[in-house]
């Protein structure tokens, strides 16, 4: 399946049951993974399984979550995006800092939506046209993005950074509200995972997406626009960056210039942990969930068990390079 057309693989997954279609292969071991890892915890500890911990997991998890099914894309497509973390702090503090300015809430949020989808979109367009690679174009941006978050905290004159307040309780309820006892970021991922995976598995341009990075050279000559479906994927991960930054800040009620660091690390591990290949052509929306809620269930677990903070920080990395070190003995299987 790996050089196979969109097309085929779509015909291909549709005479799969039900079960086998929900979940690929990989998928299957992964949340294997994640069912072991609930029984181990709720054994090792009383309050695992209580609903307030079990919704603070999910709902600390849901900017990973959201940011991650665009990096599914990225990454299906065979790119990569590190800019994640900073489109989400400069999306957040953008939108904070026009309505500290006075300007209406609706209208701060369209522009925090419209700077991250403006920086995902030039992304898109530098890897696209100028030809410069994802890893370098991405890189460069999480400094731009980065210093563009500092610039909107502090102003021209560069005084001490500084964390600017959200105003409007309807723009905070976007990362603190409830509906009955769930937080509002859940009820925003789930709908996403839904909508996403729909769209890359039932739609053309989400079956081109899959065409590009199982074999860019033949998608172009079947006609895809291999620029535009590329450009699509960057952007849409701006625009979903810029969701985790506001829903961010609207937890806080504040947008703080370090708000995202390192959240490239967790987010592109979710996508391989999920069963996605960094060389492109596989991955779907709900793998990179569940591995997104590996990755927040062993932070919770080191919280939980009272473990160093060293030995979290350590044990995410191991996952990270096991996760790309199983992907490619998977995908290049007896290349030493």
């Amino acid at each position: 399946m790996k050089n196979g057309s969109g097309a085929e693989q779509q015909s291909y997954l549709q005479r799969r049951p039900f079960i086998k279609r929900l979940f690929q292969a990989r998928e299957i071991g992964v949340l294997g993974a994640l069912v072991v890892l609930v029984i181990v915890m709720s054994f090792a500890s009383p309050y695992f399984l209580k609903a307030t911990n079990i919704f603070n997991v999910l709902r600390g998890m849901s900017t990973i979550g959201i940011m991650s099914i665009g990096m599914t894309m990225v990454i299906i497509t065979g790119g990569i995006d590190l800019s994640v973390g900073s489109l989400l702090a400069v999306s957040g503090m953008f939108c904070a800092r026009l309505m500290y300015t006075g300007l209406p809430p609706l209208l701060s949020l369209v522009g925090g939506f419209a700077i991250g989808i403006g920086l995902g979109a030039v992304n898109g367009f530098v890897i696209t046209k100028a030809k410069v690679t994802p890893f370098i174009t991405t890189l460069g941006m999480l400094s731009i993005g980065r210093g563009l978050t500092y610039l909107l905290a502090t102003g021209l004159k560069g005084a001490v950074a500084s964390n600017v307040p959200m105003r409007n309780d309807a723009v905070n309820f976007l990362g603190a509200g409830y509906i009955g006892p769930v937080p509002f970021p859940i009820i925003e991922m789930a709908v996403l995972i839904i909508v996403f995976s729909y769209f890359l598995k039932h739609t053309v341009l989400g079956r081109q997406i899959y065409a590009v990075g199982s074999n860019r050279e033949a998608a172009r000559l079947s006609g895809v626009n291999v620029d535009r479906v590329q450009i699509f994927a960057y952007t849409v991960t701006g625009a979903l960056c810029a969701l985790a930054g506001i829903i961010n800040a609207g937890l806080l009620s504040t947008a703080a210039t370090n708000a995202g660091q390192g959240n490239e690390l967790d987010v592109i591990a979710a996508v391989v942990i999920g069963g996605a290949s960094l060389f492109g052509g596989e991955g779907t929306v709900l793998g990179a969930i569940i591995g997104a809620a590996i990755m927040a269930l062993i932070r919770n677990s080191f919280v939980l068990l009272h473990l160093p903070a060293f030995l979290q920080t350590v044990s995410i990395g191991v996952v990270i390079i096991l996760a790309v070190a199983a992907d490619n003995l998977r995908t290049h299987p007896g290349k030493g």
